[in-house]
């Protein structure tokens, strides 16, 4: 198990969560308390916290039946003054060929029931899964305290080195006098200093006043002036004007991506936040009806294709981001991926 903390992150940031590593049928009670203690200090009802009770345990079950090298994150998510809690189940397992029928009742290809899907849909709040056959399945699923809010318009996930506890990589959304924007932000090393740089970044973040890109990246470098700095990048989403404004400072990389799956990337400067700088310029770049906009650290490789993905890019944000982080991320750093969308 290895994950960030999750009671004392800083407002707005994107909840690191805990990892888990589902191999043996006993993770899944693992999953399944932890789940239940995150629901019980969010104050859910208890009916509530029975539903996710049997998500936790079927979604941990059924990568132990049917997957490999099947990984769960359990965190918070927060819309408004909505709480909830989410599981994002990932694998590289056989994938399905018809996921329709893969959900229904009555299917299984282990001798079970195949009631398992069926019971996770019907307990939570959304979900959403993407299946490739020969590549595995991500689902993201989510229970809420009350009514399930309005879907968001971003969402990203991070995983921290191998044997670390916490990750220095950091994500944040803000919307700021009509502004759209996204932090991604990694804190230079591992481990305790570099979560702290990354999350002193995302409360200059939310803190800074409302303009450009390249004001908000020059807010951010003077404010952690105190820490061991890092890598980051902020993107504006203007979805009515046709464009998204991106201004960063370090290895983070952003790309456009079409609904057809090409790709055109974003350019950021040399230098740390904090520390060195040549200078911190902004760039418009096309964005089209329909298109996203993916970040990452440098712990995720550019080494993926999304044609190689059918339909994924009509996923959520968090669908999306996960695939990325499986398929892309490396466990020898620190690792986070962002997906904003532009129509919604």
């Amino acid at each position: 198990m290895s994950g960030g903390a999750v009671a004392s992150l800083p407002e707005g940031l994107l909840d690191g969560g805990v990892w888990f590593r589902v191999e043996e049928p006993g993770t899944a009670s693992a999953v399944r308390r932890a789940a239940e203690r995150l629901a019980a200090e969010l104050a859910m009802p208890e009916q509530r916290i029975a539903d996710l009770s049997i998500v936790a345990a079927e979604t941990a079950g059924n990568l132990t039946k049917h997957a490999s090298q099947g990984t769960i994150l359990v965190r918070t998510v927060r819309v408004s003054d909505q709480a909830g809690v989410e599981l994002i189940a990932v694998d590289s397992g056989p994938g399905m060929t018809d996921v329709q029928r893969s959900i229904g009742d009555g299917h299984s290809t282990a001798g079970t029931l195949g009631i398992g899907f069926g019971a996770i849909l019907r307990q939570a709040g959304w979900s959403d899964l993407h299946s490739v056959p020969g590549r595995g399945t991500v689902m993201s699923v989510q229970v809420w305290a009350g009514d399930v809010p309005e879907r968001g318009w971003a969402a990203g996930l991070t995983r921290p080195l191998a044997g670390e506890p916490v990750s220095g990589d950091a994500l944040a959304v803000r919307e700021a006098d009509g502004r759209r924007q996204v932090l991604v932000c990694d804190g230079l090393g591992h481990g305790g200093l570099a979560a702290a740089a990354s999350h002193e970044a995302v409360r200059g973040f939310h803190r800074a006043p409302a303009g450009p890109p390249a004001q908000v990246v020059e807010t951010l470098h003077r404010a952690l002036g105190h820490t061991r700095g890092a890598a980051l990048a902020v993107a504006e989403l203007d979805p009515k004007g046709g464009v998204v404004r991106y201004a960063g400072l370090g290895n983070i990389s952003g790309i456009v991506l079409a609904p057809d799956g090409s790709r055109r990337g974003m350019v950021s400067m040399p230098g740390i936040a904090g520390h060195q700088r040549r200078q911190i310029r902004e760039y418009d770049y096309p964005l089209a009806p329909g298109a996203l906009v993916l970040m990452h650290t440098d712990g995720v490789v550019d080494r993926w294709n999304a044609t190689d993905y059918p339909g994924l890019l009509s996923h959520s944000p968090e669908v999306i981001a996960a695939t990325v982080l499986r398929d892309a991320g490396t466990r020898r750093d620190d690792a986070g991926v962002l997906v904003a969308q532009a129509s919604t």
